[in-house]
Parts: C-alpha cells; structure tokens; sequence
C-alpha cells in the first residue's frame, strides 16, 4: 500500500486528480463507518450523540443534521480566522449524505455479535476513511477544524480543545436523547491509534507523515 519513493516525492499539487478521488473515497467511508455505528446500536461517536439528539427532536436523518451542523461550525471558523479547503466543503456535505445512503443499505440486527462485527467495522471504516482524507492534504474537517482554530487562536491544546468541545457536546447529545454506549468508548479509544496506522498505508507526503500522525493522535 505504501508509494514507492519515486511516486511520494511528486508535488502534491501534480497529483490533484488523485488526491481529489482520495478525499472523496475516504470522506465515503466516513459517512458509511457512522452508519455502522449507527446500526450497532451500542453507541455512536461524540459527535454523533449530538447529532441524534438533534435528530430525534427534529425528524431530520441523521445524515442530514450531519450537513446542518457541519455549516454550523463553519461559522464558528470566521471569528477564528479560519479559511475552509476544498476538502472542508466536501467534508460538510458528502459524509452526511452518504450516512443518509449508507444507513438505509445497512440492515437491521438483534444479533450482539452482528452489532459488535458492525460497530468495529464502523471503527475500522473511518480509520480508513480519516487515513485517505488527511493524507490527500485538503484542509481539515468543520470540526477538526474548529478544535485547530482554538488552538491557533488562543492556545488553547488541541487534545483539551477536542476533549472539551467532545465532552460539552456529547452531553448536549445525552440531553436530546443521542445514544451513548459501548461503542462511544471503543470510538474514543481505538480511533488515534488506528488512524496512525491508516497514515501510514495511505500516505501521499512522506515529509509530512509524522506531523500528521501526531495531529491525528492529538485530535
């Protein structure tokens, strides 16, 4: 999976196509590991939580509270200076609608073993997804985003940033009747470790390899 020398020392900039197809296919497989967890019904990702809580008061999908929140934190950017990439647009549209997609194909299960093989496979699906994303180099996520520009801004830690932003968040989730469970924590967890990992298979810039690998531990 790893490039040969000669491929990695390409500009990125000459290899726009493939990064584009990279950013696509890896934002799908994010929109399609929520609906994993989704499914398993053990628990979703932090974030998650918050929005099936906005979910179930409103009677939007999930995949479509997924969209609204996402251009709700990209108003947050403008007082922290923050300029959205391409990939930070397609971020806050695609992943939604392809959770919305991905939801519907995904069938329903009593089996704890079925939910358990779903609820790793959704971990394992975003590791992949987060791995072609970062690596295709075009702009951070809304709300990776958001957790950076605390960063920049006032100092603020990106690990306290995350934590806090999650936490208040999931909280919130809780409150409007998101589920938390099993699968939150195995998210919570296992998430940095496998991402590091995906880095490294699906890596276009070899000087920048480590850089991210840390910005993926720390976020």
């Amino acid at each position: 999976m790893t490039p040969s020398p000669a491929v990695t020392s390409r500009p990125l900039r000459e290899r726009f196509v493939e990064r584009l197809i990279r950013c696509v296919t890896g934002l799908a497989c994010f929109g399609t590991g929520i609906a994993f967890f989704v499914r398993s019904n053990l628990g979703v990702p932090p974030w998650d939580v918050f929005h099936q809580g906005i979910s179930k008061h409103t009677g939007l999908g999930l995949g479509t509270v997924l969209i609204i929140v996402a251009f709700g934190v990209l108003l947050l950017w403008i007082p922290l200076r923050l300029r959205p990439g391409l990939g930070t647009i397609l971020n806050a549209i695609e992943i939604g609608l392809v959770e919305n997609v991905a939801q519907d194909l995904i069938p329903h299960t009593h089996s704890l073993v079925m939910r358990t093989i779903f609820m790793f496979a959704g971990l394992a699906i975003i590791a992949a997804g987060s791995g072609l994303y970062i690596g295709a180099e075009f702009g951070s996520g809304p709300r990776d985003g958001l957790m950076l520009g605390l960063n920049k801004r006032f100092g603020i830690s990106v690990r306290l940033a995350r934590t806090t932003v999650e936490v208040v968040v999931m909280l919130v989730g809780i409150a409007l009747g998101g589920h938390i469970g099993l699968g939150t924590f195995v998210f919570a967890l296992g998430i940095g470790p496998m991402v590091q990992i995906t880095l490294r298979l699906f890596r276009m810039s070899a000087s920048k390899i480590e850089a991210a690998e840390g910005e993926a531990l720390e976020i």
